[in-house]
């Protein structure tokens, strides 16, 4: 066996989780893309997974797995600069603990991010969130659970990661009501319920006891819901919903453009963008910038203030006889 193996092996044991304690998620985000360059680079090299040397994975053979990983697998910039981040993560600790691979390690950090280009966030309106909401049918165990699930996303604005961790304890229905989550980066925070959702919840977890570590929003086995599960049911909801509101046949709707919507709404609102970071859990408000983008109300507000310039209007008129012809070319 190569030093490779031992290498991605301390990497994952000693660095991420004794050293960095990462989250679950970020293991799982490193794991696939080594999952992935692993096979792809032994099938270059003509070696066995476990036979590749850290020279091995070179920046050509880095190189032609993110070209691989857009035009082979379709992925976008975005996933291919987290694989690359992956990738970068090992190198760093290679070139500190095999310094004999120095070289290797920094020609392949020297490999850049892709710009990626940022869409215009897609976030569902009132009436389209209430449809969606009424598309869960209440009157099954499964409906019930997804209109909860889907009420609290809605107004509290969890990642898909925090809404499939929630265990009953985590909600708070009393004065002060509020749920209580670790988001990206072991962050903690609780967010406050209102009236409505408070409400809704409260009916989920009277109709359907259970022990304060159990998931909050279990499946038929009584185990957490996966994210493609969650996502499956919002999927449904919302095509059951399109009857009613045809608007939304045009929006691509996830678990994350419920979360942009309850950033739109404080915003909308009136809140400042501040408050709206703090709700989300943003490191930085730079990240939050995005929703000013979507609401065209307050860009045509800005417009309605600004007083039009006094010019007016004209056609250019060349003075000179080579400036007409250039003109009229």
């Amino acid at each position: 066996m190569t030093s490779l193996a031992p290498a991605m092996q301390a990497f994952f044991t000693e660095r991420l989780i004794s050293q960095r304690a990462a989250s679950p998620n970020t293991i799982a985000g490193y794991k696939q893309a080594f999952l992935l360059l692993v096979p792809f680079a032994s099938a270059r090299c003509g070696k066995a997974p476990s036979q590749l040397s850290i020279d091995d994975l070179d920046a050509p053979v880095i190189s032609a797995f993110l070209s691989h990983l857009e035009s082979g697998r379709g992925n976008s910039p975005a996933t291919r600069n987290n694989r690359l981040a992956a990738v970068h993560s090992m190198f760093a600790y290679i070139a500190l603990h095999h310094p004999e691979h120095a070289a290797t390690a920094q020609r392949v950090l020297a490999i850049p991010t892709k710009r990626t280009r940022r869409a215009i966030v897609t976030y569902l309106t009132a009436d389209e969130a209430d449809a969606v909401l009424a598309a869960c049918d209440q009157g099954t165990w499964t409906g019930q659970r997804d209109h909860a699930m889907l009420a609290l996303a809605l107004q509290a604005g969890l990642r898909i990661s925090e809404i499939a961790a929630l265990t009953r304890q985590d909600v708070v229905l009393t004065t002060g009501a509020h749920v209580h989550t670790i988001g990206k980066g072991r962050k903690e925070r609780r967010t406050p319920l209102v009236p409505a959702v408070k409400k809704v919840l409260k009916a989920w977890l009277t109709r359907h006891p259970g022990a304060p570590g159990d998931p909050l929003f279990p499946g038929t086995t009584g185990r957490r819901l996966s994210r493609d599960a969650i996502e499956r049911r919002l999927a449904l909801a919302v095509t059951a919903a399109t009857e009613k509101c045809p608007s939304l046949a045009v929006k691509h709707v996830t678990m994350h453009a419920l979360r942009h919507s309850a950033a739109m709404r404080l915003l909308e609102a009136g809140n400042d963008i501040t408050v709206i970071a703090l709700w989300l859990g943003h490191e930085q408000t730079s990240t939050t910038n995005i929703y000013l983008h979507a609401d065209m109300a307050i860009k045509q507000k800005a417009i309605d203030k600004a007083r039009p310039p006094a010019a007016k209007a004209g056609r250019y008129q060349p003075t000179d006889a080579l400036l007409s012809f250039l003109e009229s070319l």
